[in-house]
């Protein structure tokens, strides 16, 4: 019987340990990388012999799910997961918008009327990340604004 409740401890001890670090790693933010070739293919596994499923361009942020040395895992902005070469990715510097989105002038929905509107899907370089939940980005045409961070994808 105390063997019985000996392993009964470790069991739940374990569950306890295996939680706690699934919660800790979900609590960690998202890593964000951005494809800085001309245009990188996404397959649908880790391997040009793979199915090609889409052509990504310059810029286009991808969310880091896993990593092989050559190959990384990757989510993208409607979800679907794909497999892209290590090479072909860069730092997060870019984000898209979710959704039809507003620049502003300070980091203030309230005081700083928008300047500038972009639809969804739209590609943003990121300038800086404070004050914390807003990004100050830049417009391909050169436009300089603020968004709210939960507004765009791949931050």
């Amino acid at each position: 019987m105390a063997g019985r409740l000996m392993n009964g401890n470790w069991r739940r001890l374990a569950l306890a340990v295996l939680g706690a670090t699934l919660l800790a790693a979900g609590a960690q933010a998202a890593d964000f990388r951005s494809v800085t070739a001309s245009a990188a293919v996404l397959y649908d596994g880790p391997s040009a012999k793979a199915r090609k499923l889409f052509i990504a361009p310059r810029g286009m942020p991808l969310e880091v799910l896993s990593t092989l040395p050559s190959w990384i895992k990757a989510r993208d902005m409607t979800g679907d997961v794909m497999w892209v070469a290590r090479a072909d990715l860069g730092p997060g510097t870019q984000v898209v918008a979710r959704r039809l989105t507003n620049l502003r002038a300070a980091p203030n929905e309230q005081r700083s009327p928008p300047t500038l509107q972009v639809d969804a899907g739209v590609l943003l370089e990121v300038l800086d990340d404070k004050p914390p939940g807003w990004l100050k980005v830049r417009h391909a045409e050169g436009s300089i604004g603020y968004v709210k961070a939960d507004e765009v994808f791949g931050h």
